[in-house]
């Protein structure tokens, strides 16, 4: 007995004994992981790059409440480019759908997740952008992620432009295909690596966003089909930054060159002017489609999207596809902020697009400019790198169909203050 007690005893020792020196061997790895963090936050900080976060106390909207102001501040930044984030329409459809559908799924489509809004909303995707199917995701990062893998594999070769968005560049690193990079929006050098690849690819894809984001710039997309044609490679583009509003009709980038149906792939996002809650999709051949719902595997691992943001988005499909009212402003509003800001003496990036960068190069400079317009009313935030390239730091205006001609002036005449003030303008 006393040799069986000793030996308990000896071994409750020797475990509080190893478990301190584990938690000695944790916490000093814990404090030098969390010293490491320091440096590099306090590095970010530094260099003014640092992104903090303003708290907004009300819906997305034209005007909303940030927390520490008392009056209503004009939205200058979202990506509501149809001003629907809010509509009251698109709002009671989603409160319908979690009256009859439910908060969530609990599931993954091909498991008990598919109702019958997702199938509609998937038919209204197709029909809009005139393709044959299409395939829902969580976000277009995850159809971004989802559709090279399935789609490419060793004997493949994928052309992307080197400026396309972080979800593009993630999901063609998951890719089996041999990977070509070509210069932004440079035609000649397209064509040298399509050349350079030659006949020994099975499929080559040319991939681009079909307008860039954090430029407001246009991908030559008809030229690159031509180019596509010419060298029997397949198209792609990510029109998260052009559905719904860019164009004529807001089909796009295609309809913006009058080239309907030249492109074989599009992907697009439900949570920028399609309602703003979220979501995305892949639209394209039955065939694809087909197979992305057999082997991608954001779709297959992902939850359904909710019923409250597909009735949303299909009420969203609902308006545009009744009216293109909504395209016309953003487009009017567009034209009246570019031309003010430029004879101003500003220079606005981008081209016809409602993103309208107002380049101003230092990250400091862009930081204090914004917190600055945040004291007029008018809420916009500084981009400085990581998020674009250093030494091109910049304010990124967004305009919406729901900015009343007043609203744009009034931003006007802040950015015009401000640029005095600060220099930049004269």
């Amino acid at each position: 007995m006393m040799i069986r007690g000793c030996k308990v005893f000896l071994k409750s020792s020797v475990c509080r004994v190893g478990l301190a020196g584990a938690l000695s061997r944790g916490t000093h790895a814990h404090t030098a992981f969390r010293s490491l963090l320091k440096e590099q936050l306090n590095a970010i900080k530094v260099a003014g790059t640092w992104k903090a976060e303003r708290i907004i106390t009300s819906k997305q909207d034209v005007g909303i409440s940030v927390q520490g102001s008392n009056n209503k501040i004009l939205n200058f930044c979202a990506n509501n480019y149809l001003g629907l984030s809010s509509h009251p329409d698109v709002v009671e459809a989603g409160k319908k759908a979690l009256d009859e559908f439910g908060a969530g799924l609990s599931s993954v489509r091909f498991i008990c997740g598919t109702q019958s809004i997702h199938k509609k909303l998937e038919r209204q995707i197709s029909e809009f952008h005139g393709r044959e199917d299409a395939i829902l995701y969580p976000s277009c990062f995850d159809a971004n992620a989802g559709l090279f893998e399935a789609m490419l594999g060793p004997e493949d070769a994928v052309f992307s432009d080197e400026l396309n968005h972080a979800s593009i560049i993630d999901g063609i690193r998951l890719c089996k295909a041999k990977k070509y990079r070509y210069k932004h929006r440079d035609l000649n050098d397209l064509e040298n690596l399509l050349k350079e690849a030659g006949n020994s690819a099975r499929t080559k894809l040319v991939v681009t966003d079909g307008v860039f984001s954090m430029d407001g710039n246009v991908a030559p997309l008809k030229a690159i089909c031509d180019l596509a044609e010419k060298y029997n490679a397949l198209t792609f583009i990510d029109e998260c930054h052009a559905t719904g509003f860019f164009g004529k009709t807001g089909r796009g980038t295609e309809e913006f060159f009058g080239i309907e149906g030249r492109v074989d792939v599009i992907n697009s996002t439900l949570g920028k002017a399609l309602g703003g809650a979220a979501g995305g999709y892949t639209t394209g051949p039955k065939e694809l489609i087909d197979l992305l719902r057999q082997k991608s595997r954001p779709y297959l691992f992902s939850n359904s999207l909710p019923p409250p943001v597909v009735a949303s988005a299909s009420k969203v499909f609902d308006l545009l596809l009744s009216s293109s009212e909504l395209c016309e402003r953003v487009a009017k509003g567009t034209a009246r902020f570019r031309s003010a800001m430029t004879k101003a003496g500003f220079t606005i990036s981008g081209e016809q697009h409602p993103i309208c960068p107002v380049m101003l190069g230092d990250a400091r400079l862009a930081s204090q400019f914004a917190d600055k317009m945040l004291l007029e009313g008018i809420y916009v935030i500084g981009f400085s790198y990581p998020v674009v390239p250093q030494g091109k730091a910049r304010i990124r205006v967004q305009i919406s169909s729901a900015h009343s001609d007043d609203d744009i002036d009034r931003a006007v005449d802040a950015f015009v203050r401000i640029g005095k003030e600060l220099n930049v303008v004269s």
